[in-house]
């Protein structure tokens, strides 16, 4: 159950607080004093959920959750707000915007963790069940075989060379190989003997490293390039 967890606040001492307690508990903790270099980390760490301060400098909570959400890998992330604003009416802006726990200041510790724990509880049967797949998987399938019909056949997109150099891990070159052949997430985990945690986050470096947003536009993008070995 222990997950990867961001934390962002703009005050040290809660900050530090916080984390030990949530690293004490068995959780590992990334930390941001802002809500910038909080985006920042949540790009490079995926973080499996993120607990934010609310009234922070420059860019508030929900102004940072907003952020969030406009990432495709970050829309269903968790999110749990910290504030010491705790009227309805800041709980509903809070669920509105996205939030989905809402802990007041002063705030027991173990509740913090009965929360966090619970959330990513509810993520694992979500993701067991298969519920994180792509509905419309056949659709999906069907436009990358469309797309790998075109390249190989000289159709309308040309083929290039592989000139453009990507720094691809070995781990990433493999499932960015099965994704060309057409494998969801679930059967690259079992391909590779990983989680399907792990897959996501691989595919989500893909996206970021080639620029795309889209298994499709990957796909389209590695075969125009060149980039499967």
């Amino acid at each position: 159950m222990p997950g990867q967890l961001l934390l962002v606040d703009d005050e040290p001492g809660l900050r530090e607080a916080v984390q030990a307690y949530l690293e004490d508990s068995g959780f590992t903790v990334a930390v941001a004093s802002n809500a910038n270099e909080g985006l920042a980390l949540a790009r490079q760490t995926l973080p499996d959920l993120v607990i934010t301060d609310i009234m922070m400098p420059q860019v508030d909570g929900y102004q940072f959750l907003k952020q969030l959400r406009e990432d495709p890998q970050f829309k269903t992330l968790p999110v749990v707000f910290l504030t010491a604003r705790g009227m309805t009416s800041d709980r509903i802006q809070g669920y509105n915007a996205g939030a989905d726990a809402y802990l007041s200041k002063p705030f027991d510790p173990d509740e913090l963790v009965a929360i966090v724990t619970n959330l990513l509880q509810k993520r694992d049967v979500v993701r067991a069940a298969g519920e994180d797949e792509p509905r419309n998987i056949d659709d999906v399938i069907r436009e990358i075989e469309e797309i790998k019909r075109l390249l190989t056949k000289g159709g309308s997109i040309p083929q290039l060379p592989n000139t453009i150099q990507i720094d691809f891990t070995p781990r990433e070159q493999s499932v960015l190989n099965l994704v060309v052949d057409g494998l969801m997430n679930k059967e690259i985990a079992r391909r590779l003997e990983t989680s399907v945690r792990n897959v996501e986050k691989y595919v989500s470096r893909l996206f970021s490293k080639t620029g795309t947003s889209s298994r499709t536009e990957l796909v389209r993008y590695a075969l125009e390039h060149g980039l499967m070995k």
